[in-house]
């Protein structure tokens, strides 16, 4: 009767597989409305599959596993969202603070950091498993409240630096051994950090004040090196201005000595060298901008704007430093993301509901994909990025 068995063995269909492909042409649309994301693939220009029941993403941010197959989005609630990109499903979830505002991955891949309004502090989760690895609780400020955490980001191999927004200051944290941190504090920085970035190399760290003109910058590859004041008076200046929206740092567009970045309240971004941190010129834009974000190959720069000028968004040529184009992709522009070479630029358009392809060199629109109120876009090469 064995070979009866064997051969009904043989008869029984195959088990069904998921197509084998890589995931670097893969990222995440956020649908912050419905708490959900769009997988989609850079290729096509299509949406693969819809993940919901990821919590409050109406600030979200992710980030990436070192082969792409991983998405951690950060949701204004506390979640911490595991989502496998080829099953298309959320592979696990913890809601880990009452309320947070970003996070990153470390170099490796092991360790992934999220920065916490409420209760406040940094905590570490092993990207395996998402248990808790590290619990760093920042500077106490009464009533049983602790300074909200801003700017988290990872600065290469197992370190990360963030800005304390109460209290002004910027911590850096050395995990190569997580049950021994070496955590080094710099304290009153500067009033009110809000937001940070790496520069690419990883070499700098600079984190904007809210609650003065200026921007503070930490030498990362100098031990010894102090927080140091540079562009005082960058945004707003001397005339007390407006602002509508505060512009995000990681929104600076690096591009070899240059760096491009939006002008506090002003119809400007200021070009500034990046080997003397001294502004070489300003550039006059549609609104206030809040992204400026610079194509792979750093020869443009892609602008988007505050309320009420959000429908806009403006490319510049960092070469001729003119304006070489202004679209309109649709209302309440969000967020710009580009391709891993930077033949496409994807822009989010949140009150049309949909996602806009360009083509970078043409400026022709290549696809509109319908999403629900979309926000942020990220692509898998943030993966192979420092401060990404």
């Amino acid at each position: 009767m064995r070979w009866l068995v064997v051969i009904a063995s043989l008869l029984l269909p195959a088990p069904l597989r998921a197509e084998s492909r890589g995931t670097g042409d893969l990222g995440i649309v956020v649908e912050r409305a419905d708490g959900a994301v769009q997988i989609v693939e850079t290729s096509s220009m299509t949406t693969l599959a819809r993940v919901d029941g990821l919590g409050d993403l109406s600030h979200a941010a992710a980030v990436f596993s070192r082969d792409g197959r991983y998405a951690f989005v950060f949701g204004r609630d506390g979640g911490l969202s595991k989502i496998d990109l080829l099953d298309q499903r959320v592979a696990d979830r913890i809601v880990q603070a009452g309320n947070s505002i970003g996070g990153a991955i470390s170099s490796d891949g092991r360790l992934v950091a999220v920065a916490n309004y409420e209760p406040g502090g940094v905590k570490v989760f092993d990207t395996a498993t998402l248990g808790l690895v590290v619990d760093i609780r920042s500077t106490e400020i009464g009533e049983g409240k602790r300074a909200k955490v801003v700017g988290l980001e990872d600065t290469g191999g197992d370190r990360f630096a963030f800005s304390l927004y109460d209290t002004g200051d910027i911590w850096t944290v050395d995990l190569a051994d997580p049950a021994v941190p070496v955590i080094q504090r710099f304290f009153d920085v500067g009033d009110q950090p809000y937001d940070a970035l790496v520069m690419p190399d990883g070499h700098y760290y600079l984190a904007g004040l809210f609650g003065e003109d200026g921007i503070v910058l930490l030498d990362l590859w100098d031990p010894k090196a102090r927080p140091r004041r540079i562009l005082d008076g960058y945004g707003r200046g001397e005339e007390p201005l407006p602002v509508y929206k505060m512009p995000h740092l990681e929104g600076w567009a690096a591009a070899g000595d240059q760096v491009v970045l939006p002008a506090v309240g002003r119809y400007e971004v200021l070009i500034v060298d990046r080997r003397s941190w001294e502004e070489t010129a300003r550039i006059a834009v549609h609104g206030q901008p809040v992204f400026a974000v610079a194509r792979p190959d750093g020869r443009q720069v892609w602008v988007n704007f505050a309320h009420p000028d959000n429908g806009v968004v403006q490319v510049i040529d960092l070469v001729t430093r003119e304006i070489v184009e202004t679209l309109e992709p649709g209302a309440a522009v969000l967020h710009m993301e580009f391709t891993p070479r930077g033949e496409q630029v994807w822009v989010s358009a949140r009150d049309s509901n949909e996602v806009v392809v360009y083509d970078t060199e043409t400026f022709e629109v290549l696809a509109r994909l319908p999403a629900r109120s979309p926000s942020g876009i990220f692509f898998t090469a943030r993966a192979n990025r420092i401060g990404y």
